[in-house]
């Protein structure tokens, strides 16, 4: 009697409408499923035509697509004798939903469509896919002629079933299901299924990974069970990173963890489990018995095929691990590294530029440039030939090893200091120290002729010449003047990014990278098309505070000494006039609310889904030791006109690494007006009633 029972999952790297690598990804992953005695292999949501295809979806040529890379997987020896389940978009009776596809031998055993679709935060499912509704109910689906040439079957069962195999049952969920109130796991469970699959499309948010994890342990300590989830990983063509985490659970117990951070596009989990073990745990769990001797069955399709041997007593089962998770510093070194990886390689560019102001903001993007180079040295290092690949056509030579960190740092990072009158000696040195450490190709230039020649022409054409307020000037041109030079910092940005390599004898262009904060783009304290204007951005979803602490483990883990003083200086933009030499700008007194503040605003408002007013009233308790309710209603009311004056901004900015879940990204995650009434007259008019 077979009680051993072999399964894999994986986390692929797939992109977006990429069918030709995707398919050879699916593909590598069979085969290694395969090589490790794996009967059942499983991927991620989606994964023929890639998660983030978006309004793709509703091309005929993406479903066409997709059954031709699901043509070459069924007909290939490669997926014989192993249970494939892929993801791929399928329209049946002219609705399109987000399917799995479970096949094996050359026939489609069940099309199984999502029920519970993800529609929140950067989620947008519901746009392109309808859910299954129709519970434990199955319909016949008409296979295209390209499949039945190759199953020989016209029509195929599809809808919300189970598998029933020789020797055990399968049930399936995909992504959301699991995070649904009612996950169908429960009454599956419930109906005698044993092993429990998820494909997902989970993208990363700091100190997120182990919410998902408690979700999979928990899906079968109540039921007991065999959870196995797979996930895409990488960035699939937008601003998120999906992050593996494949794992492997059983009776609320994890046995299989994969990686959350790599390089590796395919990444397999295997894991032989022992089905008695599910059987004796449910055996004394008397409450499960009872429902489960109530529940409505599922539809099963038979299988004529097994997960275990039918003489396994000698294999050697899997045992319970403690899951290692990463800390939120290590994960800003490592999620938003490998994101800059695929968008480097995938754009076919030679590298990036960084404007390096000297401050903590683009100081961390450096270092996150900087881990990269580490990831992608230790990559090679454990003989990744597609990461080497990559390195040698990006640095333009066919005989490179990445070896050194800092020394392929050089080859791919340019930064760059963009002096004028206004900036100190202190961040010079600074952005130099840091320059000199990670490895960066480094420039300094002075920008004071372009600002002269640019505010030269305004004073030609109207005759009047503005000056910074410590000069006499009114607000209004102070401001002017400041924005000047930032947008000159970005035109200059852009045009050393087109032309460093070339004037280097080098072929290539580089990438800008940005380097606002989210809390800076919440409150909107930056230049519309300054140097936050970028082509990717990879902190842009982090806040300060997180920022300090990952500049702080980059001193204690990559030994980059530079940052110290750089962590002590007060943040600034240093585009006013010195003071006898020093700085007197500062970011937190031009704001009028500080970064810790500011972090608590932004919470309060997307994830507390906080107004005015209700901000007001949970700060008067948050911080009633430290604020009056007068001064709490006028830190409320500062923050949500400055945050409504400057909201417009957040329709052009740059497309950032998606890492907080207060992020104020306009495009499709944080979704607001940006012409507001600022003067939010009634609702200003709520928090005085209740101050006074």
């Amino acid at each position: 009697m077979g009680r051993a029972v072999t399964v894999a999952t994986c986390a692929l790297n797939q992109w977006a409408l990429d069918f030709e690598g995707n398919l050879e990804r699916i593909f590598r992953s069979i085969v290694i499923a395969k090589s490790k005695g794996a009967r059942y292999r499983l991927g991620p949501e989606l994964e023929i035509c890639g998660y983030g295809c978006s309004d793709h979806y509703y091309e005929s040529d993406t479903l066409l697509h997709s059954f031709q890379v699901l043509e070459k997987l069924l007909e290939s020896p490669a997926t014989q004798d192993i249970i494939c389940d892929v993801g791929m978009p399928v329209l049946h009776r002219n609705v399109r939903y987000n399917c799995r596809v479970i096949f094996l031998n050359k026939k489609i055993l069940l099309i199984r469509p999502k029920i519970s679709l993800a529609n929140a935060g950067n989620y947008r499912e519901l746009r392109w896919f309808t859910p299954w509704s129709k519970a434990r109910h199955v319909e016949e689906y008409f296979l295209p002629r390209i499949i039945q040439e190759v199953t020989g079957q016209e029509t195929v069962p599809f809808g919300d079933a189970v598998l029933a195999t020789k020797d055990t049952c399968l049930g399936a969920e995909i992504c959301e299901e699991l995070w649904a109130p009612n996950s169908p796991h429960i009454e599956m469970g419930l109906d005698g299924v044993e092993i429990f699959t998820n494909s997902s499309g989970s993208h990363h948010v700091l100190r997120k990974a182990h919410a998902r994890v408690d979700l999979v342990n928990s899906a079968t300590a109540k039921n007991g069970g065999i959870y196995i989830l797979a996930n895409q990983k990488g960035c699939d063509g937008d601003r998120l990173y999906y992050d593996g985490c494949a794992m492997i659970s059983m009776n609320g117990e994890t046995v299989a963890q994969g990686s959350q951070f790599s390089l590796d596009d395919v990444e397999v989990l295997v894991a032989t489990l022992d089905l008695e073990d599910v059987r004796s745990y449910r055996a004394e769990i008397s409450s499960r018995n009872l429902a489960a001797s109530k529940v409505k069955p599922y539809p099963r399709v038979k299988v004529n095929f097994a997960l275990s041997c039918p003489d396994d007593l000698a294999v050697p089962t899997c045992m319970p691990i403690q899951w290692r998770h990463h800390s939120p510093e290590e994960e800003i070194s490592l999620g938003p590294a490998c994101w800059l990886w695929d968008y480097l390689r995938r754009s076919k560019q030679a590298g990036f530029l960084l404007p390096l102001s000297g401050g903590i903001d683009s100081s961390a993007t450096a270092c996150i440039v900087y881990s990269m180079c580490h990831q992608v040295c230790l990559a090679v290092k454990n003989g990744n030939a597609d990461v080497l690949a990559d390195a040698r056509r990006i640095v333009n030579d066919e005989t490179y090893i990445p070896e050194d960190p800092q020394e392929f740092c050089k080859r791919v990072l340019t930064t760059c200091y963009m002096a004028s009158e206004n900036s100190s000696q202190d961040t010079c040195n600074r952005a130099k120290l840091l320059a000199e450490q990670i490895g960066s190709y480094h420039i300094n230039l002075n920008i004071d002729a372009a600002v002269k020649a640019v505010v030269g022409i305004f004073s030609v054409v109207t005759g009047r010449t503005p000056q910074f307020s410590v000069r006499g000037g009114s607000s209004r041109e102070s401001l002017a003047l400041q924005n000047v030079q930032a947008r000159i910092r970005m035109v200059l940005a852009y045009l050393f990014a087109q032309l460093t390599l070339w004037a280097r004898g080098m072929p290539g262009g580089l990438l800008v990278l940005g380097s606002a904060n989210v809390d800076e783009s919440l409150r909107g304290y930056l230049t519309k098309y300054d140097c936050s204007s970028a082509d990717i951005n990879p902190i842009g979803g982090i806040s300060k505070t997180d920022l300090k602490n990952f500049i702080q483990y980059c001193i204690e883990n990559f030994q980059l000494t530079a940052l110290r003083s750089i962590m002590s200086a007060p943040p600034t933009a240093e585009l006013e006039p010195l003071v006898d030499g020093q700085v007197a700008q500062t970011d937190e007194a031009d704001m009028g609310m500080t970064y810790a503040e500011l972090s608590i605003y932004g919470k309060l408002r997307k994830i507390g889904k906080a107004g005015p007013y209700s901000m007001f009233c949970k700060l008067i308790n948050l911080w009633k030791e430290i604020f009056t309710p007068r001064e709490v209603a006028s830190k409320v009311k500062h923050f949500f006109r400055m945050y409504s004056v400057n909201r417009h901004k957040m329709t052009t900015l740059t497309p950032s690494y998606h890492a907080e879940n207060y992020s104020p990204d306009d495009n499709r995650f944080d979704l607001r007006p940006f012409l507001y009434n600022t003067s939010w007259s009634w609702q200003f008019g709520c928090i005085d009633k209740q101050v006074n």
